[in-house]
């Protein structure tokens, strides 16, 4: 081989970084190595890796091409040193991209049960919407993703996980509570606080409205379930949420569920990982773990 494993560390830390000194600040090499060794690698495949973007290095076309092989090269050795040291194979880290809905209700049990049969693995957990999940693993920031919905990305595997459903949600106090049904026209007339478009519960709900509300009043938009939990709570609001995120409030009398039988607003949680990314041991282990506690 003409290259090192050195060599293709410093390339995978560069493209995490976009930089040369927060690679070398992550390798705890000098600035000078890890410009000395891109160059090397640069020069022995003879393809630019990078192209420069402002202050940013951003992957070149062969850099795209190379970046999952690397990774996969880099996993490999990684699982050699650990065995040749008789640690356990299913140590190190990986890093997982989750939705709201699934960190607050469902990673709580789920890293605890990693963490007690498999205590030598560490989860990098970070909290996005649906389609920050996803774009954050085409970025290769993350090596798994659990998101809500469905994902049409061709470029992503994608494994159905969990039933769950939206529902309306309004304020004991509002109007529409003593409906036996609410219709698409009052659907249409209320007004709404929404999750942000790009988020999975926004996805769902735009699709169940399609065909059937014309135009819905979205007043605000916000990131947080609970800053529309207590909007919707101060009554003169609607929105769309998980089942899993209104369930305290629904039973505590605070919330109320709207009967709106016009919408279709069942859902899948569901892991995605990209359709390039190599063979994972950790990841699967998630992903089992994971449906073992749903059966």
């Amino acid at each position: 081989m003409k290259y090192s494993l050195k060599q293709i560390s410093v390339f995978d830390a560069i493209a995490s970084e976009q930089s040369v000194s927060a690679a070398a600040r992550k390798l705890s090499m000098t600035q000078s190595a890890v410009s000395m060794s891109l160059s090397q690698l640069e020069s022995l495949l003879g393809r630019p890796l990078f192209t420069r973007q402002g202050n940013r290095l951003v992957l070149s076309h062969w850099g795209h091409w190379l970046r999952p092989r690397a990774r996969k090269l880099l996993q490999d050795a990684k699982q050699i040193e650990l065995g040749l040291h008789d640690q356990h194979l299913l140590s190190g880290k990986l890093g997982l991209g989750v939705s709201q809905t699934v960190a607050e209700h469902i990673m709580p049990n789920l890293i605890a049960s990693l963490d007690q049969h498999f205590p030598e693995l560490r989860l990098s957990l970070t909290v996005e919407n649906s389609d920050q999940v996803i774009q954050g693993l085409l970025s290769h920031d993350y090596d798994l993703g659990i998101i809500e919905g469905r994902c049409d990305d061709s470029r992503m595997n994608y494994l159905p996980w969990i039933e769950d459903r939206l529902v309306v949600v309004a304020s004991p106090h509002h109007a529409y509570c003593s409906q036996a049904e609410v219709t698409p026209i009052h659907l249409q007339q209320a007004q709404w606080v929404m999750r942000e478009h790009g988020a999975g519960t926004r996805r769902v709900f735009n699709a169940a409205i399609h065909g059937v509300i014309d135009k819905v009043n979205v007043w605000k938009e916000y990131s947080q379930t609970n800053v529309l939990k207590a909007l919707v709570k101060r009554g003169g609001y609607l929105s769309a949420l998980p089942w899993l995120d209104v369930e305290k409030e629904v039973t505590a009398g605070e919330l109320v569920v709207l009967a709106t039988p016009s919408l279709k607003l069942e859902r899948r949680l569901g892991f995605v990982w990209r359709q390039d990314a190599p063979d994972n041991p950790l990841r699967d282990v998630v992903v089992n773990e994971a449906k073992r506690l749903v059966r």
